[in-house]
C-alpha cells in the first residue's frame, strides 16, 4: 500500500493570486509542494480553531465561577517576586 492510496484527496479552485502565492511559499521551501502547503494551511486553521475554542471555553468558565478575593490575594506581589527573579 502506498502512501498515497491511504489520503483522501480534496480538489480545491483558487484564483491565480492565491495560487502564485501557494507556488511562491513552495519555492522558499516553506512547503514542499503545492499539497503540503493546503495541509499546512489546513491544520494551521484547526489548530487556531481548536486554541479559540479552548479559550472560549475557559473565559465562559471563569465568568460562571469568577475568582473570589481570597483566590486573588497575594498575586501582584507574586508577580513583581517573579520579574524580579528574572536576570534580564
Amino acid at each position: 500500500m502506498r502512501y498515497t492510496d491511504c489520503m483522501t484527496q480534496l480538489v480545491v479552485r483558487v484564483d491565480d493570486k492565491l495560487l502564485a502565492d501557494v507556488d511562491a511559499l513552495v519555492s522558499e521551501g516553506v512547503a514542499v509542494t503545492r499539497s503540503d502547503a493546503v495541509r499546512l494551511g489546513l491544520k494551521a486553521l484547526v489548530e487556531e480553531h481548536r486554541r479559540q475554542q479552548t479559550a472560549r471555553a475557559i473565559v465562559e468558565a471563569y465568568r460562571r465561577h469568577p475568582q473570589d478575593d481570597e483566590e486573588l490575594a497575594g498575586l501582584d506581589e507574586a508577580t513583581r517576586t517573579l520579574v524580579e527573579e528574572e536576570p534580564w
